[in-house]
């Protein structure tokens, strides 16, 4: 019997991808739509091994999909969902053209409004798995909460954005969960730890919003993303609530239940009422407390585990606990020329107390002639009064404190003072190729002194360094051992010189000679290795290593290399650009100098 021939693409990767055209095809939806509802379901294009089996011999290059995903997409309702929503719209534009308005006014009032909680729940089975996942959704659900109302981005999305972000980060204070903060031009950076899992996220700066252009962003397809995120942190927020006894949703003040347009434009009260809101206390589920602190972490020695880890996970949790407490008790004062949003949230999250000017904004608790304020955040070079009862600090205090986990001495810190440099907390110190910059080199090394661009040294310093280098060599050559060897080699000829001269045996005095000749010690003569020799040989050594690489392994292993070599341009990059920097403030330096002397020389022939 013979058997029937297969068809061509019928297996393997041509029968595993399916182009997007194709795709729409099957579903029988529009590509608008179509990519809403991937972005809804999270499937993305692949890339295939072998690109021409995939597109079926077809040239170029097209968007390829996973057959199993689009059929997984026919048993959706989303999907029915869609196409009623397009009838609608069909029925809407009829009755436009038709100048039916009551008829158009009754299809605007029973529009179907589309749920998607079923999608979350199919994507994030438990809840560790949308904390894991929750870094991008924060980060633009921040950024478009900083929207106005826009063609593109419904106004109820943006509202909806500012309230969810704002109980997200009302749950993060009261689980004190914050650990790391940083400044950049992109925003604040905030490093949370909720359930074990670390979650990062950006809020922009707020400056006024200005239109861009079509082509450059297409806010449609945010738009998209947002809808999902929005749901997602709904159940996020639901969830910690619950958690840590408090009730939800939470009662905030009046700017997040606007009606009125004046509250929606108006981007400053929005500003000022969010972070009104952030300085109360939510109120907590009847008949219940607070959450108490996790328990202190029992070592117990296996076999497996290292004790050293464990010493040092202990320490850490140690370190967490005492975070936590860091601005307890203390009064924080915000004057109005700084930034008080990020502030307020980092002072809140480590229980501090906080307040500004109530005459120029809302949710002041407390008023600036309190004496019981400990700490006064301002931003300029000076002021008319001041208290003696608190310190006058700059806000970078307050991050740099928080990243190194304990209150900083305020020496650097106070009004007008040059700030050290503001170091990143998210470099990861376990990677061999990272670029550490000389300040934090110096904060984790002791011994380590960066040369600093205003240090010349001079030519008596050269001196007395070589100097010193030469009394270091003289002290090298009066070595012990080497002092021991000429010692013992003394000793030897004088014995061989104040022998008896009477002796009447001559054989036997020249056996004697002989002997003591052989017991002798001579100087050892150093053997000069090719300065390279080492090196050479060592990379001959590493490529034979290279070769014996497992040929299904070589793909992984070069990009490897290529990686490394990467990140080596990268610190070589940045060690360039900081030694330039280095020379020209040493340089503008030395032009001052110069100019001040002029200037004394000037004044003194004058």
């Amino acid at each position: 019997m013979v058997s029937k021939k297969k068809k061509k693409y019928s297996s393997g990767e041509g029968a595993q991808f399916m182009t997007r055209k194709a795709a729409l095809k099957k579903l029988q939806l529009s590509l608008k739509d179509f990519r809403r509802i991937c972005i809804l379901k999270g499937i993305y294009p692949r890339e295939p091994r072998n690109r021409k089996r995939a597109q079926k011999g077809a040239g170029g290059i097209k968007t390829l999909y996973h057959t199993k995903d689009i059929k997984f997409l026919l048993h959706e309702p989303i999907i029915w969902k869609l196409r009623e929503l397009k009838v609608y719209q069909q029925k809407i534009r009829k009755a436009r053209a038709m100048r039916e308005y009551g008829r158009m006014r009754k299809y605007f009032r029973d529009y179907p409004d589309m749920n998607i909680d079923h999608i979350v729940k199919e994507r994030y089975p438990t809840f560790v798995d949308a904390l894991r996942d929750l870094d991008d959704c924060l980060t633009l659900c921040f950024l478009f909460s900083t929207f106005p109302s826009l063609k593109r981005v419904p106004r109820d999305q943006s509202l909806l954005c500012r309230r969810l972000t704002v109980e997200f980060m009302h749950a993060v204070i009261a689980a004190k969960a914050l650990r790391k903060v940083f400044i950049s031009i992109k925003g604040y950076y905030y490093q949370a730890e909720i359930e074990g899992q670390t979650i990062t996220w950006i809020v922009p700066h707020h400056f006024s919003f200005q239109p861009q252009n079509k082509d450059e962003v297409d806010f449609k397809i945010m738009s998209t993303f947002v809808e999902f995120y929005i749901t997602l942190l709904g159940f996020v927020n639901f969830k910690l609530y619950h958690t840590l006894n408090l009730v939800y949703p939470p009662k905030l003040t009046s700017g997040f239940n606007a009606d009125t347009e004046k509250d929606l434009i108006d981007e400053q009260a929005y500003v000022a009422e969010r972070i009104a809101a952030m300085n109360i206390s939510l109120a907590r589920i009847a008949g219940t407390n607070e959450v108490e602190d996790s328990p202190e972490i029992d070592i117990f020695p296996t076999e497996g585990e290292d004790p050293q880890k464990l010493e040092e996970a202990k320490l850490e949790a140690e370190k967490v606990k005492k975070l936590k407490t860091l601005f307890k008790g203390l009064k924080f004062f915000i004057n109005r020329e700084v930034p008080r949003e990020p502030l307020v949230f980092i002072i809140r999250c480590f229980g501090g107390e906080v307040s500004w000017d109530r005459d120029h904004f809302v949710g002041a608790t407390f008023d600036e002639t309190d004496e019981s304020i400990a700490y006064q955040i301002v931003d300029r070079p000076s002021m008319d009064k001041q208290y003696l009862s608190r310190y006058y600090v700059q806000p970078q205090w307050v991050f740099d404190s928080v990243n190194t986990r304990s209150l900083l001495p305020i020496n650097n810190y106070l009004m007008g003072a040059v700030l050290p440099p503001h170091l990143s907390p998210f470099s990861d110190k376990t990677k061999d190729q990272v670029y550490i910059p000389p300040e934090e080199r110096a904060l984790n090394d002791p011994d380590f002194k960066p040369l600093n661009a205003d240090e010349d040294p001079s030519d008596e310093d050269i001196e007395e360094a070589s100097d010193e280098d030469n009394d270091d060599d003289k002290e090298d050559e009066d070595d012990p051992e080497t002092a021991l060897t000429k010692q013992y080699q003394q000793e030897v000829q004088e014995d061989s010189t104040s022998e008896e001269e009477d002796d009447l045996d001559p054989e036997k005095k020249k056996l004697a000679k002989e002997k003591k000749k052989e017991m002798a010690v001579t100087t050892g003569v150093p053997h000069k290795e090719h300065p390279y020799q080492k090196e050479i040989e060592d990379k001959q050594a590493f490529r034979l290593r290279e070769k014996l690489v497992r040929k299904k392994h070589r793909n992984l292993y070069k990009s490897m290399k290529a990686g490394q070599e990467k990140r080596k341009k990268e610190i070589w990059l940045l060690r360039k650009k900081r030694r330039l920097h280095d020379e020209k403030v040493k340089e503008g330096k030395k032009a001052e100098k110069k100019k001040q002397k002029m200037e004394a020389l000037e004044s003194a022939l004058s």
